[in-house]
């Protein structure tokens, strides 16, 4: 980031943060049965990891209804690593203050997308009404 200017992927703050729940996600599922290594932890470390690639490759899409349309596809995973969160607590291989951690984070990183999907579609509109006048 340079003079407060976001430059890359990475100065995004919900991409950050996304990316901090990437690496919880790695740390917690090690703890896991050897037997969720193909199944649960798989799939946990798969949705985690969706989230920052879409944020990525919506940040590098040449127009707001393409970077829009991957933020939405970010806020998937995210839902999907939540559904993941429940079913990983309720048989027992993550703690409640895992869970609540995780469950956190998760409703953070959901809020900053949203933002960030507002913010995206007032570029569209404005666009919209400058090629209407």
């Amino acid at each position: 980031m340079k003079d407060g200017k976001i430059e890359a992927f990475t100065d995004l703050i919900v991409w950050k943060e996304a990316h901090k729940l990437v690496i919880f996600i790695y740390k917690i599922t090690v703890n896991f049965p050897k037997e969720e290594l193909y199944s649960l932890v798989n799939q946990m470390r798969r949705a985690a990891a969706s989230i920052t690639a879409n944020i990525a490759e919506g940040f590098g899409r040449q127009t707001y209804k393409e970077k829009i349309q991957f933020y939405y596809i970010a806020k998937g995973s995210l839902s999907e690593l939540k559904n993941f969160l429940f079913i990983a607590r309720d048989i027992g291989y993550l703690k409640e203050g895992e869970f609540s951690d995780l469950y956190s984070q998760i409703t953070s990183i959901e809020q900053l997308l949203q933002g960030l999907i507002r913010k995206s579609k007032t570029f569209i509109n404005q666009k919209s009404i400058i090629n209407n006048q």
